[in-house]
Order: C-alpha cells, then sequence, then structure tokens
C-alpha cells in the first residue's frame, strides 16, 4: 500500500466534503477513491470517517489522522519547493476564509498584491461570514472580526475594527439630532443582526459610564453594506464599523453621532488552529497583511477627529 497517496487520498475526501466530489477533484473513478480509503482504514485498524447518505463525517480517530496527515503533507510539499529550482520561491495552495464585506472591501487588494509578487501560490478564497471550522474543512487560514480572548484559535492581531453611530444628514434635520444615548430610543433605527441583541446598543458615555440604550429597530438585517446603503437612504440610524461607513462619511451621504461616547471595538484576526501546520506561504501572506494594515487604518482616517474606541464592551461583530 503507498501509504502517502491514501493519505492524500484521505485529505482529498474530507476537504471535498464527499468520496464522488474527491473522484473529481482527484480525477480519479469514485471506486477507486472508496476502495483506497477502505484500504486505509483496514490498515490503521480504525474508522476514519463515518459515512451516512447524506455526508461525511470524521470520527474522533478520524479528526487526529488528518491533522497529522495534512501536517505531513505540507511539509512534503514545502521541502519540495525549498530545493526547486526556484531557491525557495513560495508556491502551492493557501485555502483562506475571509469575512465577506471586509474581505472585498479591504483585503482583496492586498492578496492580489501577494499574488502579484508570489505567482506560483495559487489561491481558493472563500468570502462568507459564517463560522467554519478550520479543520474539518481543510482550510489554511481565516481572517475573523471577533473578540477572541478565549479561543483555543492561534491569533495575530491585523487591525482594530470600531464602530460608530450615524445617520444622513437630511434625516436628522427631519427628526432631530440626538444628543445623547438615550435619545436614541426615540428615533428610528437600524440594526445587524448576527448579534445576540441587536436592538441593544452599548457605549461609554463622556465621563467613561458603561451603560446600554435599547433602540426600536425598524430593519435588522445580517449585511452591513445594505444597513449602510438604508442609511444613506434616510431610512433611520446605523451603529457600524467604519470600515463600511468611511467613504460615506468623507463625502458627507452620513453624518457622525454622539461623538463624545465610546462604541464599541472588535479586532480583525488571521487565525489557525494549534495543530495545524502553518506553512511558509501561509506565514508569509499573514505577514503580508499585517504590514499592509498596520498603523492606523485607513478607513478610520477619514472620520478621525470624530473617531473613538472602546474594548471594554464589544456589542456586534459586523461581518
Amino acid at each position: 500500500m503507498d501509504r502517502f497517496a491514501h493519505m492524500q487520498i484521505f485529505v482529498g475526501v474530507v476537504e471535498a466534503g464527499s468520496i464522488s466530489a474527491a473522484a473529481e477533484r482527484l480525477n480519479l473513478a469514485k471506486s477507486a477513491v472508496s476502495r483506497r480509503l477502505a484500504e486505509l482504514e483496514a490498515h490503521l485498524g480504525v474508522s476514519l470517517i463515518q459515512r451516512t447518505t447524506r455526508r461525511l463525517n470524521l470520527t474522533d480517530s478520524g479528526r487526529a489522522y488528518y491533522a497529522r496527515c495534512v501536517a505531513i503533507l505540507a511539509d512534503v510539499e514545502e521541502a519540495e519547493s525549498a530545493v526547486s529550482q526556484d531557491h525557495g520561491a513560495l508556491k502551492g495552495r493557501l485555502k483562506v476564509a475571509l469575512p465577506l464585506a471586509f474581505g472585498l472591501l479591504h483585503l482583496a487588494p492586498l492578496i492580489q498584491a501577494f499574488m502579484t509578487r508570489h505567482p506560483d501560490v495559487r489561491f481558493e478564497l472563500d468570502f462568507n461570514d459564517r463560522q467554519i471550522d478550520l479543520m474539518q474543512e481543510g482550510f489554511d487560514l481565516a481572517i475573523r472580526i471577533a473578540t477572541l480572548e478565549d479561543s483555543s484559535l492561534i491569533a495575530r492581531r491585523l487591525a482594530p475594527i470600531r464602530h460608530g453611530a450615524c445617520a444622513r444628514p437630511a434625516y436628522l434635520v427631519r427628526h432631530g439630532t440626538p444628543r445623547a444615548a438615550a435619545d436614541l430610543a426615540a428615533h428610528v433605527c437600524l440594526a445587524y443582526s448576527n448579534v445576540r441583541d441587536p436592538d441593544v446598543w452599548h457605549f461609554h458615555g463622556p465621563a467613561g459610564q458603561p451603560g446600554q440604550v435599547r433602540v426600536p429597530v425598524r430593519l435588522a438585517a445580517s449585511s452591513g453594506e445594505f444597513l449602510m446603503q438604508a442609511a444613506i437612504a434616510g431610512e433611520g440610524l446605523v451603529l457600524l464599523p467604519s470600515f463600511y461607513v468611511h467613504e460615506a462619511l468623507r463625502t458627507g451621504q452620513l453624518q457622525r453621532l454622539l461623538t463624545d461616547h465610546l462604541w464599541p471595538e472588535l479586532a480583525a484576526y488571521a487565525v489557525y488552529p494549534p495543530t495545524r501546520h502553518l506553512s511558509r506561504r501561509a506565514r508569509a501572506l499573514i505577514d503580508f497583511l499585517a504590514e499592509g494594515l498596520a498603523g492606523e487604518p485607513y478607513w478610520d482616517q477619514a472620520d478621525k477627529p470624530a473617531l473613538r474606541s472602546n474594548t471594554r464592551n464589544p456589542a456586534s461583530a459586523s461581518d
């Protein structure tokens, strides 16, 4: 039995999600993939995958073996790259998960620049706001906007993600400008729905006192981009990260509110599991993103005088 080839097939099945999809990716017959997977399980004396009519699930043994296989295969690829005629040039696949809006708006240009610098690196990018299982789905790393104090993942902080309340100037002319957080309860509000309490906005007041206000929500949505466009259209007040609204603030389409209040701050992180082998190309990408996002984020600089941040009470993780 060619154990190396069988390991490649096993990893292919896990990452493709089915034997059929793996067979297509590997350009093998489905029967050949099934047979070699069965041979590997027989050789190891354990079940690696639980097969059902709808999906494949890794067993505990399969999950541990998958992690080791990925590390071994990555080490082989790294070794081949290091002694290739390219004299160690980065090459190989990078599978990266990115938040949809932040990825498209602010990470895509950096990744394109990285691709230009390293033409032999192949990317598989998943722009999606769902919470993925990095190991189960075969990702090298992910970019997440969150708080990770209790996370089991290895994380590198890339940039702060600051929030602020804002509205269309014409809306404020019609309905008045809030002077205190309590005034928000008398306004029409637009809320990000992928949080526990979309209608509760957290803040610290001018004197630093923590507080929260329950706002009337006319529109709740899982898309920060949609909420921003609704606010620009004058549909209500919105609390969003500055990476969404910085251009609208710069052009005057939106106006920052309650600038003497501290609003939640999250951060963008590059994360990967501690059991995942981090290849040279993955580490190089993380370094490249960290360098590109170093310092005060450009999306905060357009509204710099009005931006204040609060790391003590994050309330939303928009994308």
